[in-house]
């Protein structure tokens, strides 16, 4: 009796078994089988048109149309691999996306494999996504001179072309960046950059002039209006007319101590005898709407001699509005309910009062030493970075649009400790651009 159960349940057992493969047969009809042999490619088209192709950008989904497909085990474009979905494959067509990550070797093709390490080879180019343009080294530089432009997917063979003039074709790029001269007949305006894979236009524009502060050259921009005349000067170096000059004799020790006699380039608006009157010292918010100061940036150019690097102290970029750096008149009461005598650099140091925010650049404190090779380059630095007390720790006064009708340089503390040095600082185009 035993005996009898037991073989009656295998029968059963096995008669379950046919009944399920035939189901199977029924209701999964395309179930996916792997197949033995070799893949034929026959083309490549798009995965939502009928458009053959040989190329493709990363990311983007493609169909492969041939034979035996269902044969293929994996598939790499260059040497990345991509990801297979059963479901998407049939003995004639298999759709898949391009790997996203760009090739270490690039050979151009695609390698269908197959489980026995069959390989088939077929040529295919992968893109890479349209170029994006990040900066200039010099976006103030003169006909001739060679700039660097850094950005992403910037793959040669690629064209970069100037306003007012030609493109020009650049042959040898890493991907992040590539080099040229800048054009004879360049004019202001962005720069466009072209690949394989698309355009790109930059953010920024070359000799900006939209948004400038100080040019130290002439009217309407304004020039010192502070408690120091610091030097404005032109030399064989000068990038544009004249510039500022930070530095020259007295230099700073380890700690950046306090040198604003050599240091500080203070703009404070308003007459300190009449603090509603801006007619000589007009506010920089004049200048510059401040409106969208988060999408903003304060850029300019700078040129530091490798003769005196910078080893020491922080650039404190300190805003102010004229409630905070214009007192008014003697015994007049401030925001901070000081009685106060024309303006003062409390709003520096915080002695009795609130630090103004500001940006602490330091460049030197990653190798202990900064200049600019003897050469001009472009210095950005986000109003997002404005967050800062003048030992680098944070800073919670609210910016508003009107925080924005002052700007102090002050190479100062920094809550860093360096080397005692004696840099020059030449400081040109001081402009408030959107760099988003």
């Amino acid at each position: 009796m035993k005996a009898f159960i037991k073989y009656t349940g295998i029968l059963m057992g096995l008669a379950l078994l046919a009944s399920c493969n035939a189901f199977e047969k029924i209701d999964y009809p395309d179930r996916f089988r792997e197949s033995k042999g070799v893949p034929t490619v026959h083309f490549v088209r798009y995965a939502d048109k009928d458009v053959v192709i040989t190329q493709a950008n990363m990311e983007e989904t493609i169909c492969i149309v041939g034979d035996n497909l269902t044969s293929v085990h994996d598939i790499y474009f260059n040497d990345q691999k991509a990801v297979l979905n059963t479901s998407y494959m049939t003995a004639n067509t298999l759709v898949v996306q391009v790997p996203k990550n760009l090739p270490t070797v690039q050979d151009d093709q695609m390698h269908l494999i197959t489980r026995d390490s069959a390989v088939v080879n077929y040529d295919f180019k992968v893109l890479p996504p349209a170029p994006k343009i990040g900066g200039m080294s010099n976006e103030w530089a003169p006909e001739g001179e060679k700039v660097t432009i850094s950005g992403s997917y910037l793959f040669a063979p690629l064209t970069v072309q100037f306003p007012g003039v030609e493109p020009i074709e650049i042959t040898s790029s890493t991907g992040d960046s590539f080099e040229v001269a800048v054009p004879a007949g360049a004019q202001q305006g962005k720069i466009k950059v072209t690949t394989a894979s698309g355009t790109a236009q930059s953010m920024f524009m070359y000799k900006d002039t939209r948004g400038m502060l100080f040019n130290f050259d002439n009217d309407p921009h304004p020039t010192n209006h502070g408690w120091h005349a610091m030097v404005i000067e032109t030399d064989e170096t000068a990038i544009n007319g004249n510039f500022l000059r930070l530095g020259n004799t007295a230099g700073l020790d380890e700690e950046g101590g306090w040198n604003d006699g050599e240091y500080s380039f203070e703009y404070w608006p308003g007459d300190w005898d009449d603090p509603v009157s801006y007619a000589d010292s007009p506010r920089l918010t004049d200048f510059v709407d401040f409106t969208n100061w988060a999408n903003m940036a304060l850029k300019f150019e700078l040129y530091i001699p490798s003769a005196t690097p910078w080893m020491s102290g922080a650039m404190q970029l300190i805003i102010g509005g004229v409630d905070v750096v214009t007192d008014g008149a003697e015994g007049a009461i401030d925001i901070y309910g000081n009685v106060t005598a024309g303006a003062n650099n409390k709003f520096i140091s915080g002695d009795g009062v609130p630090q103004a925010p500001r940006a602490l650049w330091i460049p030197w404190k990653e190798t202990g030493s900064y200049d600019t090779g003897d050469k001009w380059v472009t210095i950005t630095i986000p109003y997002t970075d404005f967050n800062k007390m003048s030992d680098g720790t944070a800073n919670s006064a609210e910016i508003k649009p009107d925080s924005f009708t002052s700007l102090t340089i002050f190479v100062w503390a920094g809550g860093v400790t360096g080397t005692a040095c004696n840099p020059i600082m030449k400081i040109d185009n001081i402009r408030a651009v959107p760099i988003k």
